[in-house]
């Protein structure tokens, strides 16, 4: 393949984002995929840098549910997922139940870099983490107010995990899985993926988000997808993979995220969203909640947008 132009594609959760979250929302993916096509527009700039670094930032912006803003799980503490996938090799990392870590895209691909595994979980992914020195930080840098809120509200209702997306409550709950998609010059693709989950979950429970082909997948032949959205749902079809099949038949980007979508809802009754860029650099993403937060940017153009009719254009420097 020859040289391609970089695009970079982000997401901040498919959910029934609240007025008031929503600039920051909107601010937030438009800032990570500066941030993220910034690498991408080095000389050497790789796709699995961009969107490590995208994750990051999406990480540390506590309007999100990943890193720093993350939600709680039924025991009130914080249990964090992410998975990183590049598409020339299929190397992929990722974590899940991993606690007090600021940046779990990183240690992701800590475990995709320097070991033989794919995945690992709880206190085996904090111990790893420990021999790579990456720090722990006190789990009251990565707690927000909003996300006390939420459980305090959660602890009451049950149905909680189940109403987020399939009933498709219109509260301000918070979850927001975040994703990043990009293609570099060389035509090398990657993607990564990075969640704290549903407020309220079973301790010890596990999305979408760190499982290769679910909430995340990456084939430099085909594409490179992330989705967000009810995780036990998303399993259950494969989405992110899904949407790469329906790439192989021939459909459009665009067109493969909305058939994927749909096929979830029909087929699981879930809700959710879906970001993706094929192998020749076009972008699709389509989300069946009320709002999903998106970004992108190529050739120095960045457009976004919160609601499915919004489609804004900006130009960078």
């Amino acid at each position: 393949m020859g040289e391609v132009k970089p695009t970079i594609l982000i997401h901040g959760g498919a959910w029934a984002i609240p007025d008031h979250l929503v600039k920051d929302s909107v601010d937030g993916v438009k800032t990570a995929a500066k941030v993220g096509y910034n690498v991408l527009n080095k000389e050497n700039g790789t796709a699995l840098d961009a969107v490590e670094a995208a994750i990051c930032s999406l990480e540390d912006n506590p309007a999100f549910d990943a890193g720093t803003g993350a939600v709680l799980n039924a025991a009130g503490d914080v249990e964090l997922d992410a998975i990183i996938m590049e598409g020339k090799e299929l190397r992929a990392g990722s974590i899940a139940c991993v606690q007090n870590i600021k940046n779990p895209v990183k240690l992701a691909r800590l475990v995709m870099e320097k070991t033989d595994h794919v995945m690992l979980v709880g206190q085996g992914a904090n111990i790893f983490a420990k021999e790579m020195g990456v720090p722990e930080v006190p789990k009251t840098d990565l707690v927000t107010p909003e996300a006390v809120k939420y459980w305090e509200e959660y602890s009451k209702y049950k149905e909680a995990v189940h109403d987020l997306f399939n009933n498709k409550i219109k509260g301000e709950q918070g979850h927001d899985t975040v994703g990043a998609v990009a293609i570099d010059r060389q035509g090398n693709m990657a993607c990564a993926t990075s969640t704290g989950g549903i407020t309220g979950k079973r301790v010890g429970r596990v999305g979408d988000s760190p499982l290769i082909g679910s909430g995340g997948y990456c084939d430099n032949a085909v594409g490179a997808a992330s989705t967000t959205g009810h995780g036990e749902s998303i399993m259950k079809v494969i989405l992110a993979r899904l949407v790469l099949q329906n790439i192989q038949t021939g459909l459009s980007t665009q067109t493969a995220a909305e058939r994927a979508l749909e096929y979830m809802e029909q087929r699981v009754g879930g809700a959710g969203g879906v970001i993706a860029i094929n192998n020749k650099g076009e972008i699709g993403k389509h989300f069946t909640t009320e709002r999903m937060p998106w970004a992108t940017i190529s050739e120095k153009t960045l457009e976004y947008g919160i609601e499915l009719k919004d489609h804004y254009r900006e130009t960078v420097t």
